[in-house]
């Protein structure tokens, strides 16, 4: 590796949006992902002119590469239910457009369930809303598939459903994917060791191509292989474990990536632990 790697967490931003990066910078991160607005409300507010000039110019003097958002928890942009749809595709056209005034890379949308329509239903709806945010958008900001855990119903714990939905969106340039390893180890692909993870990403490079992974939720798992559970752990805690978490880092251009912590952190010291413990396990303990 060239440069430090792009290593952090998610964020709040109470206070003022563009606290973010004074918070991720306490503890030595070097990227992070924040909700611009509450991810369990429908309604929100627009975005203040002088916090976004704030925002885009802390990103400036920061020197971060990329910043991460997440969408909030209550679309479903897999349902087939008209009114669910709507206020679905609603929420991710504002999302795109706040990420684009914001200068904000990279978007992680969850894919949402079909409600027992089928696959095939809920992959045409969610790249049929991805496709109609991008057309809306004025900006820059890709959308980024996170694979799910594999609950009922769910649409993408499965790397060709990814695959399907990528391909029906017109720009590609626009989408990539956002990998969460506790989500793939529950959906049973093992990350457990370097066989293993040697495996199921080469299944992702062969069926949806690693040229599309954009970043990374790096996450252990509370649950066992397969377990559709979706319930993270601190990084070496669960039953990925430190040598698993150790060699998915290392598989050929995964560092590359922003690496996004969401394990359950008690508070700063243990966030610095967390930061730490993970920089270790990068090649060449990060090339710091």
């Amino acid at each position: 590796m060239t440069s430090e790697p792009m290593l952090g967490l998610h964020v709040s931003i109470a206070g003022s949006m563009d606290l973010a990066f004074d918070r991720a910078k306490e503890i030595g991160a070097s990227t992070f992902q924040i909700f611009t607005r509450n991810p369990n409300q429908w309604k929100f507010s627009p975005i203040p002119d002088e916090t976004i000039t704030a925002f885009r110019g802390k990103r400036n003097e920061s020197g971060f590469r990329k910043i991460v958002d997440h969408m909030p928890y209550l679309p479903n942009l897999a349902s087939p239910e008209r009114s669910t749809a709507k206020i679905s595709r609603y929420s991710l056209d504002e999302e795109v457009k706040r990420c684009d005034v914001l200068g904000i890379d990279y978007l992680v949308i969850h894919l949402g369930s079909h409600l027992g329509k089928g696959t095939a239903v809920g992959v045409a709806n969610i790249a049929e809303a991805c496709n109609e945010a991008i057309a809306g958008s004025g900006g820059d900001t890709a959308i980024l598939l996170e694979n799910m855990a594999g609950q009922k119903n769910s649409v993408g714990a499965r790397f060709e459903e990814l695959e399907m939905i990528l391909d029906r969106v017109k720009e590609d340039g626009r989408m990539g994917v956002c990998l969460d390893t506790c989500h793939m180890y529950a959906s049973g692909f093992d990350l457990a060791s370097k066989a293993a993870v040697e495996s199921s990403m080469g299944l992702f490079d062969e069926v949806v191509g690693l040229e599309r992974l954009k970043a990374v939720h790096l996450n252990d798992s509370k649950g066992a292989l397969g377990s559709r559970l979706d319930r993270h752990e601190n990084i070496g805690d669960g039953n990925i474990g430190r040598s698993g978490i150790r060699e998915f880092l290392r598989y050929p251009g995964v560092a590359e990536r922003p690496i996004i912590m969401e394990t359950p952190y008690r508070d700063e010291a243990a966030e610095r632990k967390t930061m730490k413990t993970v920089r270790s396990l990068f090649p060449q303990g990060g090339s710091q």
